[in-house]
């Protein structure tokens, strides 16, 4: 019997055995799986933050890609059109047909695909005479004709597209001839001409006859509501110029201002808004000397700014800005300058598409510059000859360059972010319209010829104020809760509001943003003065409210349990938050006079904007709280027990205990809760969007709104090119806040470890 129960105890123990080795190795097990699955999670983790800002990095890196051109193809006019002087040239939209205005009265159109003729158009009205001045529209098609014997000829060329079942493309041109005129009764020569058409689809003309006499030739319709619609002609000569001074003149497309150029280098700046009157508004000088002709004058898109070329090379921009001094309340200045060329300038040639355009030299070198970036983009050559002219493709994916030997020379050019430099983006740039350079974020307008505004400062400047703004509020309700919670609260109060305040982290940030745009932004503009008044009377009333607690009578005094003083502080912030209000209609008509927002411009130069930095500091700074209070909490709250209890074995005060051994052993923690903080709210967007304006300013007043980084990104994306510069600048927007994020928080670790090895080594 005894041996059958020691053989089933051997038996159990041996059980025992086998079962704990089994569970060991199956401990083991876990944890090993454990580690790989928390390694490769954290390995993960690193690879897609990577990846990401890898994409990020990838869509914005062709932003600094240069542009390019292509010499596509060469031929000899003379051999397709004979007999005939080649005077002015221009491209369809396709760049498969080229066209040529010639001295013999007549509009050729070469195919630039097969290097043939198409067909060739007299212009009806001259056919005997001989062009000697012609003038193309940036838009349109328009072209102007002046004759040796006075008259002038205005032509609209049309490009009729269709396509084949084949799918085949054919391109048919053809020229509507809407007018000539004898606009010299001495039949002299018009020697330059200018034509357009106004936003009435009525024709202006401007015509030099032996360089010294501007003839200014014009139509405007007259209506009135009882008679018929009637048109009015008006033919006048503007200024008075010596012989032969005359050198440039350009008409703009609205045929509301006319530049003239002369040989002594001054510009005239006419006004022809009354067509029957024309009225100078500016002479001023554009070239370095009195010696120095300007030999090139074009508007760029938009008619705002005036690109001047001169005999020396010389090539500047000219823009109108508004002046309290001038009369007219206008005056031209030169707001760029750019790579000069070598020789004399004979053409300038705007793009179409963008604020881009064409330099042609005598030397035959041309320069494509770019007005905003004020940078010359590409120099392209084919001969070393004088180019007669030269010509933008309608897409400005291209340039016509006619020599003085009638050859032909077709670029391809590629440059899709001409814009975009390393001043644009974060320099001080002068744009059309402004009175001197400045940080501007405009990516978009009302029409084509809007110039772009990149500058990302004024979202940098937003990000970071709204940040400031949010932390200001955060960081000290955060950190004093913390330090009540931890070292002053009882833990059932502890119990309450810790995970209370957790919870406040998980309401979306889209709700917050809602009721502080919709709800708090309005109410805050109406009570502000109270709102003021509540920094001001809810701590004194705390600190009164606990000085007259210890001047009650012994018998009479209400004690508190030790952690429960939260009872007593929450009344008494309520009745000062109360009184606040009340008294805030008071405290306005005090201080602020009645209104407080008209004495903010009055005193100040504020202007109060209802959805500001205020609000926005009040709705971001609730949504940063949680976060900061949760990790500031713990950090205290793991201050070794010992540490505190010498303290106050000591003789220390739990304020002092708290103030100066717990606050400072865990800094490293509260450190990295508020570096957390400040990354939660650099890169909030929604409460941002929506409790602001969303201007992109660069102020850092309370009372005025912002946009940051981030919200930039969330409002523009969705309207933004695929490809575009505008995409691109975003995902550069996306870049920089990424690698702020980066540095802040790789900044805030080495903070944090040598705070932590300074006070642990204490």
């Amino acid at each position: 019997m005894h041996k059958l129960k020691d053989q089933q105890g051997q038996d159990n123990n041996h059980n025992n055995k086998t079962s704990g080795r089994s569970g060991h190795r199956r401990a083991i097990f876990y944890d090993k799986a454990a580690k790989i699955i928390i390694l490769s999670g954290g390995i993960a983790t690193i690879i897609a933050v990577l990846g990401i800002l890898a994409f990020v990095f990838y869509e914005a890196y062709p932003l600094w890609f240069g542009s390019k051109a292509e010499l596509d193809t060469k031929l000899d006019a003379s051999e397709i059109i004979v007999n005939r002087q080649p005077l002015l040239i221009g491209i369809d939209e396709y760049q498969e047909i080229a066209y040529v205005v010639t001295d013999s009265a007549t509009i050729d159109f070469i195919d630039l695909k097969r290097n043939s003729f198409i067909k060739s158009i007299s212009i009806a009205g001259l056919e005997d005479e001989k062009i000697i001045s012609v003038s193309r529209s940036l838009s349109n098609y328009l072209i102007g004709v002046g004759t040796a014997s006075g008259k002038i000829g205005m032509l609209k060329l049309n490009f009729t597209i269709r396509f084949l079942q084949t799918g085949e493309r054919i391109i048919e041109p053809e020229a509507e001839i809407q007018n000539v005129l004898l606009v010299d009764s001495l039949k002299r020569a018009v020697t330059k001409v200018a034509y357009r058409l106004d936003y009435d689809s009525q024709p202006s003309f401007a015509a030099v006859v032996n360089d010294s006499e501007l003839i200014l030739y014009s139509q405007q319709r007259k209506r009135s509501l009882l008679e018929p619609t009637q048109v009015q002609e008006f033919l006048t000569t503007v200024g008075d110029f010596p012989q032969n001074s005359i050198s440039a003149i350009e008409l703009d497309d609205f045929c509301e201002k006319l530049m003239i150029g002369t040989t002594d280098g001054n510009l005239y700046y006419y006004s022809v808004k009354a067509k029957d009157k024309p009225v100078l508004i500016q002479k001023i000088m554009v070239t370095e000397s009195n010696k120095t002709s300007v030999t090139a004058l074009s508007f760029i898109i938009g008619d705002q700014t005036l690109i001047v070329g001169d005999e020396k090379g010389n090539v500047s921009s000219w823009m109108r800005i508004l002046d309290d001094k001038s009369v007219y309340g206008w005056k031209m200045v030169r707001s760029h300058k750019f790579n000069s060329l070598s020789s004399s300038v004979t053409q300038i040639s705007p793009s179409p598409r963008n604020k881009s355009f064409i330099a042609a030299g005598k030397d035959g070198i041309i320069n494509v510059n770019h007005l905003t970036s004020e940078r010359t983009l590409l120099e392209l050559s084919a001969k070393s000859l004088p180019i007669k002219d030269v010509a933008f493709s309608p897409k400005s994916n291209g340039a016509l360059v006619l020599y003085e030997d009638n050859s032909l020379a077709k670029f391809e050019i590629e440059s899709p972010h001409p814009e975009i430099t390393l001043k644009t983006v974060f320099g001080k740039v002068w744009y059309e319209g402004y009175q001197k350079p400045e940080f501007v974020w405009q990516s978009s307008g009302g029409t084509d010829d809007f110039e772009p505004k990149f500058s990302l400062i004024p979202l940098i400047v937003g990000t970071l104020k709204g940040t400031f703004y949010a932390l200001i509020f955060a960081i000290p309700i955060a950190l004093l809760g913390a330090l009540y919670t931890s070292s002053f609260s009882h833990p059932r109060i502890k119990n309450i509001i810790k995970p209370t305040v957790e919870i406040m982290a998980a309401l979306p940030s889209v709700v917050i943003g809602f009721l502080a745009g919709l709800w708090l932004a309005p109410l805050l503009e109406k009570i502000l003065p109270g709102v003021i008044l509540i920094f001001i009377l809810s701590p004194l009333m705390v600190f009164g409210g606990f000085f007259l607690s210890k001047k009650i009578p012994q018998w009479m005094n209400f004690k508190l349990k030790p952690g429960f003083e939260i009872i007593l502080i929450v009344p008494l912030l309520l009745i000062g938050i109360q009184i606040s209000l009340w008294l805030g209609p008071f405290f306005e008509q005090v201080v602020f006079g009645g209104d407080y927002r008209q004495w903010l411009l009055s005193a100040l130069n504020e202007q109060y904007d209802q959805r500001n930095s205020i609000v926005v500091g009040f709705a971001m700074g609730f949504a940063v709280i949680p976060i900061i209070f949760t990790i500031c909490e713990d950090s205290l709250s793991s201050v070794p027990q010992h540490l505190t209890s010498a303290s106050l074995a000591l003789g220390a005060t739990r304020w002092q205990t708290a103030l100066r051994v717990v606050l400072p052993t865990a800094s490293p923690g509260i450190f990295s809760a508020i570096m957390i903080g400040f990354g939660r709210a650099i890169g909030e967007t929604m409460i941002v969007l929506m409790a602001t304006g969303n201007t992109p300013i660069m102020d850092f007043s309370p009372f005025n709104g912002m946009r940051t980084l981030s919200a930039n990104i969330a409002v523009e994306i969705p309207e933004a090119p695929y490809h575009g510069t505008l995409y691109r600048v975003l995902f550069l927007s996306a870049t920089l806040l990424f690698i702020m994020t980066f540095f802040v928080n790789t900044a805030a670790e080495i903070v944090r470890q040598r705070l932590r090895k300074k006070f642990m080594d204490v």
